[in-house]
Parts: structure tokens; sequence; C-alpha cells
């Protein structure tokens, strides 16, 4: 018997309604039923406060074939946490450019390093996409770190792709602007982030 159809036979048994069940486990109702379709595994977590609340054991619930599924599914949770966590940090690690003097700026006949914000003779038009695209990467990270357990597919599968282009796309302006230091810093972030994926 499947994991599925154990938990809808204990479940029933105990008198349960999903509703119920999901307030004892402190899940939603959406996720007991997709248990419940044969749609995914609950956590490790999750799944010893189901054998406790029904007084069986974890082997009790699932096959071998769903241990196995289980820990694949647990693995791959663990990777998408780590890159969640690795890409958020970056991102919002890039504000260090508001303080730190990675920047040039050219007063007569000097060059002087200055931080983003001691920015000044650099056009107003310019400075202002270095401040977007920044501010635009920090969120991107806050909410990536903040939306680790959201299972929305769109966010997913897109969270990673637009961290890699509001990179490439702040690089190429700091380029452009002729500003290496500040281009390299993201670079070497950038580096980072196609490692991780790749190794994933």
């Amino acid at each position: 018997m499947e994991f599925s159809e154990k938990l809808q036979e204990l479940r029933r048994a105990n008198g349960l309604t999903q509703e119920q069940l999901a307030a004892s486990l402190f899940v939603s109702r959406t996720a007991v039923s997709k248990w419940e379709q044969g749609k995914g595994y609950p956590g490790i977590d999750t799944l010893k406060k189901i054998a406790a609340l029904f007084s069986v054991t974890v082997d009790e619930l699932l096959s071998s074939e769903g241990l196995l599924s289980l820990a694949e599914e647990d693995g791959n949770q663990k990777r998408r946490h780590l890159i969640d966590l690795t890409f958020g940090l970056l991102d919002v690690s890039t504000a260090i450019l508001l303080f730190l003097p990675f920047f040039a700026e050219k007063t007569e006949s000097v060059i002087k390093e200055v931080s983003l914000l001691g920015l000044t003779t650099t056009s107003p038009y310019v400075t202002a996409i270095y401040f977007v695209l920044l501010a635009a990467l920090v969120l991107l990270g806050i909410f990536t770190l903040a939306l680790q357990n959201l299972e929305n597919t769109f966010w997913v599968k897109f969270k990673s792709l637009a961290s890699i282009i509001l990179s490439l796309v702040f690089i190429l302006a700091l380029v452009l602007g002729l500003q290496p230091y500040a281009a390299v810093f993201l670079i070497l972030f950038l580096i980072i982030k196609v490692f991780i994926l790749l190794k994933k």
C-alpha cells in the first residue's frame, strides 16, 4: 500500500478531516490533499509527527520506494535552500557598494575612489541607473531569503535566473560607465552563482 493510501486510511480511521489533520500537523489542507493524491511526501519532521499522531512507525507509513523518494525529495529541498541562501546573501551583500570605495571619480587631474553614495561627478542619470539596479538586486535577495519555503512554480523557477540577469545588466551598466572595480566585484559574485548552479 502506498503512503497516500495509508495516510487516507489512517486519517479516516481516526475520524479526522483533511483540515483537522493539517491543523494538528501545522501544515495547509492543500499539503495534506497533495500527499493523499500521491503528489509528494511530507518532510521528515512532518512524517515523524504523522507517525506519532497515528501511533505507527515511519517504516509502516512508507514503502521502500517511498523512503527513496522521500530521501531524494529531502535532498533536493536542502539543495534548493542552500542555493536560495547563497543567492540571497550575495544579492543583499551588493548593498556594500553604497559604502565601499569601488567607484572611480575624476576630479581635475586626480582619479579618486568613492562609494556609490559619494559619486558626484558622474551623470545623474547614470548614477540613478546604478541605484535602481542595486536596489532591485538587494530587494530580490531579501525576497529570496524571506520566501525560501514558497512553493510557487514561477518563483522557484525564475528567482535564480532573475538574479543572474540583474547581475549581468548591472555589470554591463558598470562597464559602460567605466567603473571596472565595481564591475569586477559583481563579476566575482556572478561566478559564485553560476558555479553553484552548475554544481547543482
